[in-house]
């Protein structure tokens, strides 16, 4: 009897467990955050596809056409815009350029940069004003850099030339030689952004942890030994983020080759090549916005592979 007993009550409504009460989706402070959200980032969103995505899917479709800038009319040609990019003569050397240009000003940049950073991270007398002085070319106007360096580079009366002929040697005719002025250019390049390597290399180097560089230390481990085993390693997060940030900027690298060379002497990048075709003597608009298509993915492929395979050699912890 009481075995009975025991099983109603263990079946009795009040031991059912109650269904769980849910919550409205949309309900009392649930919507007033999305509301609230809502304020902050439509303004954003707007701004974004005005001014990002709306000119990127017209360029796109201007690429699809036969069109002389300031002409009326304009016809649809489909790819033979790209056709005639990929299969001219100016291809190789346009994608060349390109590609030298940003491997050696991203490659010393980040190099010249970490070494920078470990002279900025000593704790002397001075490192405030040397850190001002390393970063402040990189918030310059690239337009005043450039022709400060023209005048540099001159070979008539430049200030180099000057300190050549001092020494019995002439100077080199920089911006007639097209392979020494894509040196002079990267060399401007690389010293306008030094800076902000630095800078960001420098923050990554004061994170670190104290307490196992001084474990390291006790170990007997030589600062070589502690910079290539543990600092580096430990920076993989600066390095990976400079390295996304510096090849898009160099890619996108502009004013510098305007001034210097203004007629692309040998610094014929992707980005100078378009400007060129669509506001040089061509007025080719077409054919310039198929250029910024091709740019367009080629920065999209890099970042994608990065984000990929890059980031999984990326130390966060």
């Amino acid at each position: 009897m009481s075995d009975l007993t025991l099983e109603r009550s263990s079946q009795s409504p009040s031991a059912q467990p109650k269904p769980e009460h849910r919550r409205p989706r949309f309900a009392g402070r649930t919507r007033r955050d999305f509301w609230v959200f809502l304020a902050f980032a439509l303004p954003n969103l707007v701004l974004i596809g005005v001014f990002t995505y709306r000119p990127l899917f017209t360029n796109l479709q201007y690429s699809f056409l036969d069109w002389t800038l300031g002409s009326k009319t304009a016809r649809n040609i489909g790819l033979d815009n790209y056709v005639t990019f990929f299969t001219s003569d100016d291809a190789p050397r346009v994608l060349g350029t390109t590609g030298l240009f940003t491997v050696l000003t991203v490659g010393l940049s980040m190099v010249l940069g970490i070494l920078v950073a470990l002279a900025l991270n000593a704790k002397v007398r001075g490192t405030t004003f040397a850190r001002s002085a390393v970063f402040a070319p990189y918030v310059l106007s690239g337009v005043g850099v450039g022709l400060v360096w023209m005048f540099i580079f001159d070979p008539g009366y430049g200030a180099l030339s000057w300190v050549l002929r001092s020494f019995g040697a002439k100077s080199p005719e920089w911006f007639n030689n097209p392979q020494l002025a894509l040196t002079m250019v990267i060399v401007v390049y690389v010293w306008k952004n030094l800076g902000y390597c630095a800078v960001v290399y420098l923050a990554g180097l004061q994170s670190l942890p104290n307490d196992v560089m001084e474990a390291a230390s006790l170990d007997g481990a030589g600062p070589v030994r502690r910079f290539l085993s543990i600092s580096l390693p430990l920076l993989s997060p600066t390095t990976f983020f400079l390295l996304i940030t510096t090849i898009i900027s160099s890619l996108q690298a502009f004013d510098l080759i305007r001034i210097m060379t203004p007629l692309g002497n040998g610094t014929s990048t992707l980005i100078y090549e378009a400007y060129l075709q669509a506001f040089g003597a061509y007025n080719r608009a077409g054919y310039s916005a198929s250029i910024s298509v091709v740019l367009f993915v080629i920065l999209l492929v890099i970042t994608v592979v990065q984000i990929r395979f890059v980031e999984k050699k990326v130390h966060y912890a």
